[in-house]
């Protein structure tokens, strides 16, 4: 493999971005892919691969490296010659480089290798959180698995086409090969990865991309057209819009957040999907919630939480996150779930989701609030965890809850 020069300097402007300024990986990336219109498809997936490698691994490779934050651009380079190492890349005759020290870097790894807060590339404090809540053995086999690369699944948008038309389409024109992944019925994954949002399918609305893990979701509510149904934590609205094809427009959907620049988002994928019976709400107060009080069908709780299911998609999570927020965070959950529960109607359906695979975000929250005042007339129906080691999915939570009195 040769390298080259601007691929590189591209990396390392863009690590020195999201280290020392804690700056958002994904974003900074897709700056980083806009700096040379030449690059072609192989160009642009060095930049991005290589910087989101070297941010999953940066505590390994800064241990290996012996370099400390805040980086300086030659500990980036230390950093990079690491990889370059272990990936088994001969390391280029260029200034930045010089004595690397090859032997040195595999012996370090082998030796720090043994130590799980290396291997996994994970801070103390965090390996001690997962640790305590999931056990040594399961943590370690989770956490190791969070390290791995996603793989690329789509939804099929069923109110514009089926899943069998929608591989055909992906292939006849854009040659992207895709397969059916048993028991969840609307995804395709890619056989490899691929820019998928060029493609005039996507363009026409055809399909979202959209974990497995993340579709079960709308599917535990049991959605059917004609009802009401509230999102309550839609966010830019991946699940509302599995929602809205479930209810096959028909029904009232009406989709809140309190961030304003979310739900403008949604819009404009709602309008992409040709989703049209979704209504957006601001959270501005607690009126816009007392208006919905005991009028709601289904109201989906997808709670905001740590993210650890879906920390290979957002590795620099693991650096952004800190104990105090993950205390916070279940405080919120808690109150959330007080809150909107009092939206559902008699013998209405709740599912609270997160995208967490620790217990004190999933099933400690739900059997709190079936001891609270407010949950004391709702019965747990169902309830699942999906980890990522077992599924090869994101890790997510999902309970479905029915309000009896």
């Amino acid at each position: 493999m040769r390298l080259h020069r601007n691929l590189v300097f591209a990396v390392v402007d863009t690590l020195l971005q999201i280290f020392n300024e804690n700056k958002y990986a994904d974003k900074e990336i897709s700056k980083a892919l806009k700096r040379d219109a030449r690059w072609g498809a192989r160009d642009r997936a060095f930049v991005a691969e290589t910087t989101y490698d070297i941010v999953r691994w940066k505590r390994l490779y800064q241990e290996i490296a012996e370099v400390k934050e805040p980086y300086r651009r030659e500990d980036i380079f230390r950093m990079i010659a690491v990889w370059l190492t272990l990936k088994g890349i001969a390391i280029p005759d260029w200034k930045q480089f010089e004595a690397t020290p090859t032997r040195r870097i595999k012996g370090r790894f082998d030796e720090l290798s043994k130590i799980r807060k290396y291997k996994a590339s994970i801070p103390d404090w965090l390996d001690e959180l997962g640790e305590k809540e999931l056990g040594e053995e399961l943590w370690s086999k989770e956490i190791d698995a969070l390290n791995q690369e996603a793989p690329v699944i789509l939804r099929t948008n069923t109110l514009k086409t089926n899943k069998k038309k929608l591989q055909q389409v992906l292939e006849n024109q854009s040659s992207i090969v895709t397969f059916f992944i048993e028991a969840y019925p609307d995804a395709l994954q890619l056989h490899q990865r691929a820019n998928v949002f060029s493609t005039e399918a996507f363009k026409e609305g055809m399909f979202e991309v959209q974990d497995a893990s993340s579709q079960k979701v709308a599917k535990l509510t049991g959605v059917k057209p004609g009802m009401r149904v509230v999102d309550t934590c839609a966010g830019a609205g991946g699940k509302t819009l599995h929602l809205a094809a479930m209810m096959e427009n028909k029904g009232q959907l009406i989709a809140l957040d309190i961030y304003p620049n979310k739900l403008k988002e949604l819009k404009r994928r709602a309008k992409r999907a040709g989703a049209h019976n979704i209504e957006t709400r601001h959270i501005e107060n607690t009126k816009v919630i007392k208006k919905l009080h005991d009028s709601a069908d289904v109201v989906l709780i997808d709670a905001p939480c740590t993210g650890l299911g879906v920390l290979r998609r957002n590795p620099d999570a693991k650096w952004k996150l800190q104990p105090e927020f993950v205390e916070d965070i279940k405080a919120t959950q808690a109150q959330i779930l007080r809150d909107y529960s009092k939206m559902l109607k008699k013998d209405g359906i709740l599912v609270y989701a997160t995208c967490s695979i620790l217990p004190s975000e999933n099933k400690a929250q739900v059997d709190s609030f079936l001891q609270s005042e407010e949950g004391k007339n709702f019965k747990l129906l169902k309830e699942e965890q999906v980890y990522v080691h077992e599924s090869g999915f994101d890790g997510f939570y999902m309970a479905r809850l029915r309000r009896e009195e």
